[in-house]
């Protein structure tokens, strides 16, 4: 496996998996919930890659490891309801917006592993899918639009995220093209499937860092 892959489920780990139970810890010892999110944030820079060796190792330990496929449990699980850090909590009706959409983009990206193997099934959804990922945009500049220029660069660092998102799903169009001439091609559909869903936790991110 890539360098890059690996980060890129260790960074999907922490999203799904991590950041729900940090959250539910902080209820019940805020301090310790704080030390374990700072010790794996800091592992992770550290050695990218660190949190995708350590779920491996779990299942490893557990015998599971050959049960699970990583790619496609990830993305099932990227639908998954919201964890705090991937909510925007500002009340006006733009933000609010693009977190519906980024849950509704996620959703249906979660299904990919239900509906690959049927192929009319499969079409409804990448219709969907080219859908909500344009429904985000949309939503991503009416945010960019009630951004102030200013010194902080907020509205070009969200132009430059916007870019990056766009850059990911034309990949995953591609791929979805090399799928329907090879079907064997399923796992690097997940692996898309999985860069375009982080590329929408990184939108909801970088809203909530610049615009607060």
């Amino acid at each position: 496996m890539s360098d890059s892959n690996k980060t890129l489920y260790a960074k999907m780990i922490g999203d799904v998996v991590l950041a729900p139970i940090f959250e539910r810890l902080e209820k019940k010892d805020l301090a310790a919930s704080q030390t374990l999110r700072a010790a794996f944030t800091k592992v992770d820079s550290n050695l990218p890659g660190f949190t995708y060796d350590f779920t491996k190792g779990l299942l490893r330990k557990a015998d599971l490891h050959e049960k699970f496929d990583i790619s496609e449990t990830l993305l099932r699980l990227g639908g998954s309801p919201e964890s705090e850090d991937l909510r925007i909590t500002r009340p006006e009706h733009t933000f609010q917006e693009l977190n519906r959409c980024a849950v509704h983009l996620k959703k249906i990206l979660s299904r990919i592993p239900e509906q690959i193997y049927d192929r009319k099934q499969f079409l409804e959804t990448i219709k969907e899918i080219a859908s909500a990922i344009k429904l985000l945009l949309d939503a991503v500049n009416r945010v960019i639009s009630e951004v102030p220029s200013s010194e902080n660069g907020s509205k070009q660092i969200l132009e430059d995220r916007k870019k990056e998102f766009v850059r990911y799903s034309k990949k995953f169009s591609n791929t979805l093209k090399e799928f329907f001439r090879d079907t064997n091609q399923n796992q690097s559909v997940f692996l898309s499937a999985n860069y375009l869903t982080y590329q929408t936790n990184l939108i909801l991110k970088t809203v909530k860092q610049e615009c607060g």
